[in-house]
């Protein structure tokens, strides 16, 4: 079957193009590990005709470099210089060669197209034409200052064409407008045979003002046709009198480079240049600098690749899309002729052409329409020759890479276009990398597809609803590229998903996409890569909301809790949306329950008592059966309430004496007593079950810890005692303290019976003896290790102290001291406790104030007989 299925494979040619390309080198003392020595030379070469050429090394005065010099001149930069250096001329030529390769014969030629332009963008509106009128200056007179007499002159006559020396011819039909088009052309070759340079320029840069003009629009076109002729002649003229220039005493070789152009042929390609530079208008000088760019050979190796990207960045200066358009086809046009390799700059070219179409929708462009009766059809036309050309000069031997292109055109139609056009791209990207499972080969393209999707469409409802969204999706077959994906799908989800949501093509998709990230979780899995599928699942579970619809809801977390089952957190996160849910049902109906209500908060109760067992933490199980439980008594579901609390009690004895915290494992002691203290306090509002007894639960909860195996050397059994003994406390009192609004609990259900009172006493009765059994014992511990010197007493005895302090404050805060025996076990707890002088004296003196202050209430006066007992102790 995997035969059957593989794609085909030719390794010879795949050998062949791992090959490393083969350079050609002068043996003799070669060594890879040699140093190379650069010396740097200056040699002029190809001087004009009665000049000597003459080569001149020169070495400079200028103290070493301390860097280089501890180098040897073997850092890298100079390697590298020393290896461009001694590139034999063979090398260069056929390297540039292979990199500069001129277009061919599979080429459409600009040529071709320009009749059907003319033919097709014709008018018949009266056109008109801005033309110089251009003077011969005079022959500047013999003297020294004869050169620079004639620059200023030529200088003066730009000005002068500047300055608005025209005339404007109107009411031209298109035939003659084109006729007078070529009497330009001709007037530029004249100019030119008779060494009139200014002229010529003057007539070119008028021809290219031309361009600017759109008040005929329809024939734009093929104005831009007919001036550019006039544009290419330009060029041709001056590439050819600087190549003569270089041409004496010997022609120079099509394969020239900047080193075969002498001083003066380059000084008058740099002067055209500063000519151009110096037109003031934007439009012309592009073009007149585009018709010369193939002259920056005669400068520059880089010129032209570097004199590109200027002019595309030049032409984002034009205001009027249609010129734009057009001024971005002449520059592909003149780039493809003289260095078809540079893609970049056309590509650039092109999305720039695209980013202007938002401007045919603006007001300029509208009311020009308008005024010339010319509908957006019509003219949207008009850009057909241009962008034609364009696309031609991108395809022109570029790979046939399909998913390449489609990854930059999702961008493009999601940042301009419907889902209906996005949905038809993923449509057309599926079929053609379906084939042969194409589609394994392209995952970072198919990755980047979907992020430029998620740029742009926000709204999960109308992602969801293209067709092809999620067929898409499942082209990512690679467990690890498909989890990523869908990572990155949900957090763009959980980002800018604001309102909660029903929607069921939203929810369905959303499901699929988060199994897919559960379902890549094993065994091998990393904690903190499922904690973080888990906080993602977790975001999407809590953006679902049925509104007023519980049950949907509810099911919709049975649901989710089969398709999680092997995230925790997850879980947990299901447990408290359906204790959520069950609250929620509660406000709803005021805190009266119908049938059907109470019947589906029991079913609330039962999802989380059936969910909790599974869970592995044994804190996240304990504190869920509690909340559970507070929610169920909330809800009046007493027996749920009373099955929760019993399996919070029952596996109190599976707590870990040592727990993992961040990766260290910490005592289990104080999150373990922090639960037993919200336990406790819940226990206040539990009713006792009428079939096991008065005060079951917190009988059954005292004997867990009795027999819990508590770390050595601990306190915190006699804690649990201490925090018992207020619960007891409020527990006897006619009026307790808060209650659950319906339920019922021990104060009403004994109202203050004897019994029960008793069978509080006997309980605080016993608690109380195992706390002073406990006091005793470290006392004892206490004199054993004084005695036998084995280690400090000072724990012990601080131990023994905070204990009795304690002890001593639930005492006063819920004991009633007129009893003398109690009275007289507070002022020895007292005196225990600031025995060694290890009590805080500030937490001490403000708790005298504080004993002080209740003194002076009524029916507690009998306070004012212990404060007096009561002495402040200290360690001398």
């Amino acid at each position: 079957f995997y035969l059957e299925r593989s794609r085909g494979r030719n390794y010879e040619a795949e050998l062949q193009r791992c090959h490393p390309e083969v350079a050609l080198v002068e043996f003799g003392d070669y060594h890879p590990l040699k140093p190379i020595m650069v010396t740097d030379t200056k040699t002029r070469r190809g001087a004009r005709k009665g000049s000597t050429s003459s080569s001149s090394s020169s070495s400079s005065s200028v103290p070493p470099d301390p860097l280089s010099s501890m180098l040897d001149g073997t850092d890298p930069l100079s390697m590298f210089a020393a290896a461009s250096a001694s590139e034999t001329p063979a090398m260069s030529h056929s390297r540039r060669e292979k990199e500069e390769e001129a277009v061919g014969p599979d080429f459409e030629p600009w040529s071709s197209k320009r009749g059907e332009i003319l033919a097709r963008f014709t008018t018949t509106e009266k056109l008109s034409i801005v033309t110089a009128v251009v003077s011969v200056g005079k022959a500047p007179s013999p003297g020294s200052s004869a050169v620079s007499e004639k620059v200023r002159t030529r200088l003066e006559e730009l000005d002068d064409l500047e300055e608005g020396s025209q005339r404007e011819l109107l009411n031209l039909s298109q035939q003659d407008y084109a006729n007078r088009i070529e009497e330009l052309n001709q007037s530029l070759k004249e100019a030119w045979a008779s060494d009139q340079k200014v002229k010529a320029l003057k007539i070119v840069i008028q021809c290219s003002k031309l361009l600017s003009d759109t008040s005929v629009i329809q024939f734009y076109p093929s104005k831009f046709v007919l001036i550019t002729d006039i544009l290419d002649t330009f060029g041709r003229l001056v590439y050819d009198r600087i190549w003569t220039m270089c041409s004496d005493p010997r022609p120079l070789p099509d394969s020239f480079t900047v080193e075969d152009v002498n001083d003066t042929a380059k000084e008058t390609c740099l002067n055209w240049f500063f000519k151009i530079a110096s037109i003031r208008e934007l439009l012309p000088r592009l073009y007149v600098e585009a018709a010369i760019l193939k002259c920056n050979r005669f400068l520059n190796k880089s010129g032209i690749q570097e004199t590109l990207p200027r002019l595309t960045a030049m032409i984002r200066g034009i205001g009027d899309p249609l010129v734009a358009a057009y001024a971005r086809a002449y520059l592909c046009r003149v780039g493809m002729e003289v260095a078809p390799h540079l893609k970049d700059s056309l590509n650039r070219n092109f999305f720039d052409l695209l980013g202007t179409f938002r401007q045919i929708s603006g007001e300029s462009v509208r009311n020009q329409l308008v005024l010339q009766r010319v509908e957006v059809p019509e003219y949207l036309t008009l850009y057909s020759p241009a962008i034609s050309w364009i696309l031609q000069c991108i395809a022109y031997r570029a790979p046939e890479d399909y998913i390449n292109c489609a990854e930059i055109w999702v961008e493009f139609t999601c940042r301009h276009f419907t889902k209906r056009e996005v949905n038809t791209v993923l449509a057309d990207i599926i079929k053609h990398m379906t084939p042969d499972r194409a589609f394994e080969d392209a995952y970072p393209q198919l990755q980047s597809v979907i992020r430029k999707i998620l740029t742009y469409f926000h709204d999960f409802s109308v992602l969801f609803s293209m067709e092809r969204f999620l067929p898409f999706l499942d082209m990512f077959q690679k467990d690890s590229v498909r989890v990523e994906v869908c990572r990155s799908i949900m957090e763009v989800f959980i980002k800018h998903q604001v309102e909660l949501t029903r929607d069921p093509v939203i929810l369905n998709a959303m499901l699929h996409i988060c199994k897919t990230m559960h379902d890549s979780v094993n065994a091998l899995t990393l904690e903190d890569e499922k904690r973080s599928l888990a906080l993602l699942i977790i975001g999407f579970i809590r953006m679902v909301s049925f509104g007023r619809d519980f049950e949907q809801q509810l099911s919709f977390c049975v649901e989710a809790r089969a398709t999680f089952c092997n995230l925790e957190p997850v879980l947990v996160q299901l447990i408290h949306t359906v204790n959520q849910l069950a609250m929620e049902t509660r406000r709803v109906m005021g805190g009266n329950h119908s049938r059907k209500t109470a019947a589906f908060v029991r079913a609330c109760a039962a999802y989380s008592f059936i969910t909790i067992p599974s869970l592995s933490s044994i804190f996240s199980r304990l504190s869920l059966y509690l909340l559970s439980g507070q929610v169920a008594l909330a809800n009046q579901c007493l027996s749920q309430a009373d099955a929760f609390l019993k399996a919070a009690v029952s596996i109190l004895p599976e707590v870990p004496r040592s727990i993992s915290v961040e990766g260290k494992l910490r005592s289990s002691e104080s999150f373990l007593l922090d639960f037993i203290n919200n336990f406790l306090a819940t226990l206040l509002v539990v009713p006792d079950h009428p079939e096991h007894g008065v005060l079951y639960l917190v009988r059954g909860l005292l004997n867990m810890v009795q027999d819990y195996t508590w770390e050595d050397n601990s306190d915190a059994k006699v804690r649990v005692y201490i925090s018992a003994l207020p619960l007891l406390a409020a527990m006897s009192q006619e009026t307790y303290l808060y209650s659950i609004p319906k339920v019922d609990s021990n104060e009403t259900l004994y109202g203050g019976d004897p019994k029960f009172l008793s069978e509080i006493n006997k309980l605080c009765e016993t608690l109380i003896g195992q706390i002073l059994d406990h006091l005793k014992a470290l006392g004892r511990d206490e004199k054993v290790a004084a005695g036998s010197r084995l280690i400090r007493t000072s724990g012990l005895t601080r131990r023994q102290g905070a204990v009795a302090f304690s002890l001593f404050g639930v005492l006063l805060a819920h004991g009633d001291l007129r009893n003398n025996k109690l009275s007289q076990l507070a002022v020895n707890l007292w005196n225990l406790s600031h025995k060694h002088g290890y009590c805080e004296t500030r937490i001490s003196v403000r708790t005298l104030e504080s004993i002080k202050h209740q003194a002076q209430q009524p029916n507690m006066t009998h306070l004012s007989d212990t404060v007096q007992r009561l002495t402040l102790q200290s360690r001398t």
